[in-house]
């Protein structure tokens, strides 16, 4: 039998955050899993695109930065990571009542804050594509569906690992960490 003797802190609650992302090489994937860890996902969902370099996803390692990165944070719910679909598979199986928002370097460079406060309502997820973007047909089918939102995350092109947490900054700001109910 345990007993609580005292708790230091409440534990906080999953967020309803889901990342998808383009499978990068290890470093790169390794840091990025650890700062989505540390910004807040519930869900990782990587997503095979035309451009992802990387063709095996080594579950084991991810779910071991999940936990490092937990760890060290102080993040008492570990965030899940599913098995890679292709983007038409993420696309065909998303919830349409969820906000997808597509981060897209080519969207004309606009602020993202009206488009984030006006669609997201968690739950929601945000889509990173891989190095080099999405192909023109991804680009196309991606903006065929009423719940996928492109945003611009500025005027410079980003490694996608820093694209993930520019991205998350700017969702936990705008929806989830600053919301006042």
């Amino acid at each position: 039998m345990v007993q609580l003797i005292h708790q230091t802190r409440p534990q906080t609650t999953c967020s309803d955050l889901i990342y998808c992302f383009a499978p990068l090489k290890h470093a790169r994937l390794d840091y990025m899993v650890q700062k989505v860890v540390e910004m807040g996902v519930s869900i990782l969902q990587p997503v095979i695109t035309h451009h992802t370099q990387v063709s095996r996803i080594n579950m084991a390692r991810i779910k071991a930065n999940i936990i490092e990165a937990a760890e060290q944070c102080g993040i008492l719910s570990l965030p899940e990571c599913l098995p890679a679909v292709s983007l038409k598979t993420l696309l065909a199986h998303w919830d349409k009542t969820h906000s997808l928002f597509f981060c897209d370097e080519s969207h004309e460079i606009q602020n993202p804050l009206p488009l984030l406060k006006k669609h997201g309502t968690v739950p929601l997820g945000v889509l990173i594509g891989p190095e080099g973007g999405f192909s023109e047909e991804e680009q196309v089918l991606l903006r065929k569906h009423s719940f996928v939102i492109s945003i611009s995350l500025g005027p410079r092109i980003l490694r996608a690992d820093t694209a993930a947490v520019a991205a998350l900054a700017l969702i936990n700001t705008t929806i989830e960490a600053w919301s006042i109910d």
